[in-house]
């Protein structure tokens, strides 16, 4: 049937609007009505057990939270869900626990719904008062497993006290009998509402809604409501907020006194009012410490407000219209005009004759106050206060109203008083209680609101105050006719665009976004409104430098707009506290330069200049960013025109430009903190000076800006970590630009003193003693230009390959930026299979280049970050692929089978290994240069192969990332020859590591190819040699030895070389145990002495003499001198025996593993000793002598 309502009420009105609608809401209707019948039917089942009954009533809170934005939409279900679950709660049959479950559903119903509505469902029958009252009087208030009993009793009760009979009746049986003396029924539900109040649950709320209903009935108001008051302000001026008891009692006596001024009539609280407001002021509730108190304070303290005034709506307040859009839409396309209404004089005049009672400004005084409280919730309550009250007042007592509000936005109060003054507005304006003459007063400072932001410390406050300025502008939107907002239209539409786009919150952004779409809509004034609202909606908005860096372009190619957003980023963005902020203000003013390049050349450019050299430090990096980048802006532009960029920047700018590096460093500004800031900022005015070709050839400025690169990455060891990458990266661009623009004499042609020098100077920093002066040599050599590299490469790439051949720990860092280095060198210097091998890449030096990349790929360092290694092999990858692809690119022959193969077989150990971030760098270049055709990269080993395995299609979707998507390709690299060695070795460290996923996908892999292998002799031979080749190779390498060790034990149980068993002392056992022993020989490393056990007890299944071997290691482990270690033995060995029967003899089988279950092998070694020589003695194994030590000298 709702679905029925739902789908006339679709087709109903014109055009398409009510479809979009439909496609915006995210449920249709309810559609578990038959699922909801079913789990209330089964509670009497379910409610047995409590794993049942978990389910049920977590499925219920799944289904109707779904409503939570829609519970409209529960409308038409309520009354029979009510109706099932009293059915439930009424029935005698019923348990206590089942009537608990029922109150609990019926709960979570009106949460999603709200009280208000659903507890109007409830039967309100004069045969229901008594039964309710019994049920709630039988409850326990501190059972904190049943509150939502109590909470929906309550609510029940406040609708049963709604029938329209005198309560006494209900109290006549008891008369006759005089030896019964019961209370009366109204005395009950009092005592009941007032020992509710007290409660620390949710049931006082619902109390405080039992007395707002009660206490207003004819009768209970004449008997009861003075002594009720009496009672709350009694209870008032006792209470302390200090306490719990103390704060929890305040509560319940305000929120009903709250509400009952609320519902009840004016005339019999009006006499009551002074008191409560005397009464309130006396307990200084508005000065306590709790919140909610405080809230409580301001709500009550309006509705005493609105009782002191007569309940008439002001006739001088503002009216445009009909507050529907639809409604308005209607009359405009009828023809007809919606105007402001504006009451007549005499009328007005009438109105006002009324006396407004002394009380009425101590009211707005305590409203005003809260408007500055510290907490939202007090603030929005105040708002909400005060619009209300300014309506009932006359006209000129509620213009000082609003005059009082506009004292909030002065710059001595806090940001609370303005937003608490934001949303005053906004409900005054909604009201239409601030006439149209008090928006030239209003407007500059919502306008100054928007763009509110107060430094505090490290970070500033005023997100809030911006997100209220916006719901003001929303607010007067619908509020004013736009022939009243016409004047003001530009100034709105430009800040609202301003905050779209350029505010640090992502709310305010978002508010912004929605109060223009607002403005747009309901005004229809606001200039371009339609292209900005589409161009920044509120999924646009989202993403701050798109904002900075997309939008805002857009919006600026508008005239109304560029100058505005020109004039906020550089008053208000590029001194921004956060240095986020800074860097896209001043990205976004380069990129708006080309809407207004006059503008920023003879306006924003002088501003920024004095700023640039001020004393304030976000400021002074800030502006030196935007000059830069407004300077590279203006270049651009004249060198499209063919103009030099003199001509658009004045001299006294140029000179100013020029004159910034000496005037910082005059004032040692590149000192300590300030100079973390100020090296990169002038590092980037510096690289767009020399990019804008900015006429300085010869200027000793020059000589200044190369001293502050150099000394920046001399000292980066001096800068704190945070900064320390960009401020590096910032100086070598500005090297690269600085010796591009200024140190080129002629084309082509370095200057051979700074050429020497640079050079020198930087080899030179490749052999510091601080690591980090390492990395910015490095760096600055890699960003050379290649006429600065001629006739130097063979010096620079000799450095750098020394640089990465050092494998200290300390200095990885330094490898990683020396690998990253030589591939941009090598690029830079480009490719001749003819050249020299000091100018270009060539076969007399292609080969080192090659070598030692490759070594770098070996870099396993390990310290306390981890393996930082990792860093190397990294940026040894990325070198290769660069390096490869411009040798094939000019001179493919340059390229021996040798170092592709080496390359290549490197490439697939680093994709097999077991960080996934550096599997993924390692496969994606592998199949780079594998599909590399432009030309093909030559000799590459298996190349059909590798080309079926990973196919040019299907690459693109493969995520390396995932071991279940990399491993299954990486192990069929394990039938090549040439890449079976690397692929095994790379696998050893991921199927014997500790990630679970990795460990689990890898080993599926490796097994599952040992499967297919497993009747091809001659493979699995092959696949034994080479993982004996792994073992031997990095024999006492923990990195590779303790994961082997592992993934051995793994092979071994599951059968994986078991063709070999069946030969009596196999090579590859015998092989494999010599190896063994020596890797854990005089081992103290538990982890691998305890892998070396398993793989003993695997070994076990081979025969022959080798088996008395393994056996004779595990019993000298069974006296081992660490007790761990002989424990483990003999568990292992126990279920070795177990697991291969026919290790041993089965006559002394019962024996041997009575002895190995029962000894406790953690006893001193001289008592285990003689178990295990027993031991031996039952298997036939030779018993371990004792090897006398000399004595000491």
């Amino acid at each position: 049937m709702a679905q029925t309502d739902m789908d006339s009420g679709e087709d109903g009105g014109g055009g398409g609007e009510p479809e979009v609608i439909a496609k915006v809401s995210v449920l249709g209707g309810f559609t578990e009505g038959a699922e909801i019948r079913a789990l209330i039917s089964s509670l009497p089942v379910v409610h047995e057990n409590i794993v049942t009954l978990e389910s049920a009533i977590e499925r219920f809170l799944v289904i109707m939270d779904r409503y939570q934005e829609q519970p409209h939409l529960l409308d038409p279900h309520l009354e029979w869900m009510l109706n099932l679950l009293l059915e439930l709660i009424r029935s005698e049959q019923s348990p206590p626990l089942l009537v608990h479950l029922g109150f609990k559903f019926l709960y979570i119903i009106s949460k999603v719904r709200g009280y208000k509505i659903f507890m109007q469902l409830f039967p309100h029958e004069v045969a229901d008062v008594q039964p309710v009252l019994d049920l709630l009087c039988r409850q326990d208030p501190r059972d904190p497993e049943t509150w939502e009993t109590r909470y929906m009793l309550l609510l029940w009760l406040s609708m049963t006290c709604l029938i329209p009979f005198d309560l006494s009746r209900l109290d006549g049986h008891l008369s006759s009998d005089p030896s019964q003396t019961r209370e009366p029924i109204m005395d009950r539900i009092l005592a009941v509402a007032k020992s509710y109040l007290m409660v620390t649950d949710k049931s006082r709320d619902a109390a405080s809604v039992l007395v707002s209903k009660f206490v207003t009935r004819p009768d209970v108001k004449l008997k009861r409501l003075g002594d009720f008051l009496d009672w709350s302000l009694t209870t008032i001026s006792q209470a302390s907020d200090q306490t719990v008891g103390g704060t929890v009692i305040l509560d319940g006596a305000l929120q009903s006194l709250a509400q009952l001024f609320k519902h009840g009539k004016r005339d019999d609280f009006l006499q009551y009012a002074p008191v409560v407001l005397q009464c309130l002021d006396q307990c200084h509730v508005a000065e306590s410490s709790q919140a909610m108190l405080r809230k409580l304070g301001v709500k009550l303290i309006q509705r005493l407000g609105l009782t002191f005034l007569k309940p008439r709506l002001a006739k001088w307040r503002y009216q445009r219209g009909s507050r529907s859009l639809a409604a308005n839409l209607s009359l405009s396309q009828s023809g007809s005009t919606v105007e402001a209404v504006s009451p007549d004089m005499e009328t007005q005049s009438q109105e006002e004759d009324y006396d407004i009672p002394e009380e009425v400004e101590n009211v707005i005084e305590q409203l005003l106050g809260g408007l500055k409280d510290k907490e939202t919730i007090v603030r929005w309550s105040a708002a909400k206060g005060i619009g209300r009250v300014t309506g009932r007042l006359p006209k000129e007592l509620a213009d000082e109203v609003v005059g009082s509000v506009l004292e909030c936005f002065s710059f001595q109060e806090t940001d609370n008083a303005w937003h608490g003054g934001c949303l005053a507005l906004a409900e005054l304006g909604r009201r239409g209680l601030l006439v149209p003459s008090r928006l030239p007063d209003v407007v500059p400072l919502i306008l100054k609101a928007l763009v509110y932001d107060e430094k505090r410390g490290a970070c500033s406050v005023g997100s809030n105050v911006r997100d209220a300025a916006c719901y003001v502008c929303w607010a007067f939107a619908r509020a004013y006719e736009p022939t009243e907002l016409k004047p003001f239209v530009t100034q709105i539409a430009c800040a609202l665009v301003i905050t779209a786009v350029f505010d640090r919150n992502i709310n305010c952004r978002r508010a912004a976004s929605a109060a223009f779409q607002e403005n747009v809509g309901r005004q229809g004034t606001f200039p371009y409104g339609i292209d900005i609202v589409v161009a920044a909606d509120y999924f646009a908005v989202g993403n701050l430098t798109k904002c900075y860096l997309s939008i805002s372009v857009y919006i600026a190619s508008f005239p109304e707009y560029t100058r505005p957003m020109i004039d906020h980023l550089v008053a208000m963005k590029i001194n921004h506290w956060d240095g986020v902020i800074r860097q896209l203000a001043t990205k976004a003013l380069h990129n708006l330069t080309p809407q207004a390049p006059d503008y920023m050349a003879t306006t924003v450019m002088p501003q920024l200049l004095p700023i640039a050299l001020g004393i304030d430090l976000h400021s002074r990096h800030g502006a030196i960013l935007a000059s830069a980048e407004i300077s590279h802006a203006l270049y651009k532009l004249a060198n499209q025109n063919n103009r030099p960029v003199t001509e658009l920047i004045s001299s006294d700018c140029v000179d100013g430009l020029k004159s910034i590096h000496q005037r910082l460093f005059d004032r040692k500004q590149y000192r300590g903190f300030g100079g973390e800031l100020m090296r990169p900022a002038v590092c980037s005015l510096i690289e767009n000076m020399s990019l804008s070709k900015m006429p300085f050839n010869d200027h000793p400025v020059i000589t200044g800006w190369q001293w502050l690169i150099d000394d920046t990455l001399k000292s980066l060891h001096l800068i704190s970590p945070g900064p320390r990458d960009g401020i590096k990266e910032a100086a070598v661009s500005a090297l690269a630009a600085l010796c591009e623009q200024y140190y080129q004499p002629q084309p082509g042609m370095a200057d051979p003193q700074m050429q020497e020098v640079l050079v020198s100077q930087y080899i030179a920093g490749l052999k510091s003693t601080e690591v980090l002066t390492r990395c910015g040599s490095a760096l600055a050599l890699g960003s050379l230009p290649r006429f600065m590299i001629h006739g130097k490469l063979h010096q620079i790439l000799s450095g750098l390959q020394q640089s990465c051949s050092q494998r200290e720990v300390c200095f990885t860092e330094a490898r990683r930026d020396a690998a990253k280095a030589m591939a941009q060198v090598c690029v830079a210097a480009g490719v001749s299979a003819l050249g020299g091998s000091d100018s270009v890449v060539c076969e007399g030096n292609v080969s080192a280049v090659y070598r030692a990349l490759l070594d770098c790929m070996t870099d396993y360092t390990l310290d306390s970050r981890g393996d930082v290694g990792a860093w190397v092999r990294e940026a040894a990858m990325t070198s290769l692929m660069e390096v490869t692809l411009c040798v094939v690119s000019t001179a493919p022959q340059l390229l021996s089978p040798d170092l592709v193969n080496g390359m290549m077989c490197s490439l697939a150990q680093q994709s097999a290994e077991k960080i996934d971030r550096y599997r993924a760098h390692a496969g994606s270049v592998f199949v780079r240069l594998l599909h590399s055709n432009n030309p093909a990269v030559p000799h590459i080993p298996h190349r059909e192969e590798l080309l079926a395995i990973f196919p040019t299609e299907g690459t693109e979707s493969l995520n390396w990332n995932a071991p279940s998507q990399a491993f299954p390709h990486i192990t069929q690299l394990l039938r090549l020859p040439q890449y079976q060695y690397h692929t095994l070795l790379g696998l050893t460290v991921s199927v014997g590591g500790l990630t679970e996923s990795t460990v689990r996908f890898s080993s599926q892999s490796l097994f599952d190819h040992l499967m297919l292998i497993q009747q091809d002799r001659a493979a699995l031979g092959q696949f034994s040699d080479a993982l004996l080749r792994v073992f031997r190779d990095n024999l006492r390498n923990d990195r590779v030895s303790i994961p082997f060790l592992k993934m051995l034990d793994q092979m071994l149980a599951r059968a994986c070389f078991d063709t070999f068993t069946t030969d009596q002392d196999h090579q590859f056992c015998v092989d494999l145990l010599a190896l063994c022993k020596e890797e854990i020989k005089k081992s103290k490393d538990t982890q691998k002495l305890r892998s070396a056990i398993a793989v003993f007890c695997g070994l076990i299944q081979f025969q022959g003499e080798v088996r008395k071997k393994v056996l004779f290691q595990l019993l000298l482990l069974l006296c081992h001198p660490f007790p761990v270690i002989r424990k483990t033995t003999a568990s292992q060995v126990y279920e070795m025996l177990l697991t291969y029967d026919d290790v041993i003899d089965p006559d002394v089988m019962d024996d041997v593993m009575t002895s190995l279950s029962d000894t406790n092998w953690e006893e001193d070694v001289a008592t285990v000793r003689t178990h295990r020589n027993q031991l031996c003695d039952w298997l036939g194994v030779q018993k371990p002598q004792l090897v006398a030590r000399g004595p000491v000298q």
